[in-house]
């Protein structure tokens, strides 16, 4: 699960209920706006951001692979959305209203969205197999600490516009969600729990032939592969004291995980030449190669005292040439390319008006700002 931080650690999850959300509906937020009011002037690698959604809670959100499509998740009550669904829309021009239509079922609760290669079809996660209402969430009067729920009731689905299918490629009694898809159209990997931890896996595009890739205790989530298909790149926890293992051990038997300690990674699909890329402390995650396959995009609250700030940085795999890339006040996270390396992507609470919102924002990238 990818869920998006909120000042001091709060979970953005809408009140979950029985109501369903709204499914036919096309939302038209007013027109992105087109000026670098909404840059910070340390931003030098960006230009041009324009803010595409306007209100509620929107993440995740990821190019098709004909950089013309965005699919992303959203929360909002307004909408009679209480918990996350699936929504596609076309990438709008300058000055032009971002427009996008939901995807996923309208019920259950929906993460992780990825298009295929076709640049049509979208893998996803849902729960509405097991219930058509939200999941509930955790009471936090009890667990005095920030969690992610870890639903075992999430399966992973490949909604098909042609036919208007919903077709289920899991189906257990463990946590699968997660799923990204290889650029040569060949391999989905995903995390599931169904070894008992939360490890990467992958599997054919039908489902079959899944094999385990990852096996060190702690949670491996957030993969994606890297521009030729051959690494995957990813976040993981690793306690490394009996305390924290029984802490890890102990929240993942009721359903949780606390994701305040990880490091991003890379392996091979096959779970071979495994490399730990950061080592900065506190929460790096959410990561994403850079189309050259020699950087990685990454969200971390590392540089923050609180802990409560997080920015987007960049990398090279070997770990050398850290830099910063946003400079925001708040929350800056799931940044992603486009697969031609001319735009990014991410998810920011920068211009929500002192609100939580979370809104997703497009700039083009400045390969060399110094030119």
């Amino acid at each position: 699960m990818r869920v998006t931080w909120m000042g001091l650690m709060v979970l953005v999850i809408a009140a979950c209920s029985g109501e369903t959300a709204e499914t036919t509906t096309k939302k038209t937020n007013e027109p992105a706006a087109n000026t670098d009011s909404l840059r910070y002037p340390a931003e030098v690698h960006l230009q041009n951001v324009r803010q595409l959604t306007f209100g509620g809670d929107n993440a995740e959100a990821y190019f098709s692979y004909d950089n013309k499509q965005l699919v992303f998740q959203r929360t909002t009550k307004d909408e009679r959305i209480p918990c996350d669904q699936i929504f596609v829309g076309d990438i709008p021009g300058a000055g032009e209203a971002f427009e996008y239509e939901m995807v996923s079922t309208g019920l259950g609760r929906t993460t992780c969205a990825y298009f295929y290669p076709d640049n049509q079809k979208v893998i996803y996660a849902s729960t509405h197999v097991a219930d058509s209402n939200c999941p509930p969430e955790i009471d936090r009067s009890k667990i005095r600490k920030y969690v992610w729920p870890i639903y075992d009731t999430y399966e992973i689905f490949v909604y098909d516009p042609a036919t208007g299918e919903h077709k289920q490629l899991t189906d257990n009694n463990y946590y699968d969600a997660e799923a990204t898809l290889s650029p040569k159209g060949d391999k989905i990997v995903f995390t599931s729990t169904r070894s008992g931890d939360l490890e990467l896996y992958t599997m054919d595009l039908d489902g079959s032939n899944v094999q385990q890739v990852t096996d060190g205790l702690g949670y491996d989530g957030g993969a994606f592969f890297g521009p030729k298909g051959e690494w995957l790149v990813f976040r993981a926890s690793r306690p490394a004291t009996p305390e924290k293992e029984k802490e890890y051990k102990d929240l993942l038997a009721q359903g949780m995980v606390a994701p305040s300690d990880m490091e991003v990674y890379v392996c091979r699909p096959d779970g071979s030449e495994l490399k730990q890329v950061t080592n900065l402390g506190k929460a790096n995650w959410a990561p994403f190669f850079h189309p050259d396959g020699e950087r990685i995009l990454f969200s971390s609250n590392h540089a923050s005292e609180t802990g409560r700030l997080f920015n987007i940085f960049m990398i090279n795999v070997d770990g050398t040439g850290l830099q910063q890339i946003t400079f925001d006040n708040e929350f800056d996270a799931f940044p992603m390319f486009s697969f031609d390396g001319k735009h990014l992507v991410w998810c920011s609470n920068r211009n929500n008006g002192d609100t939580r919102d979370t809104n997703i924002f497009l700039a083009d990238w400045v390969e060399n700002p110094e030119e």
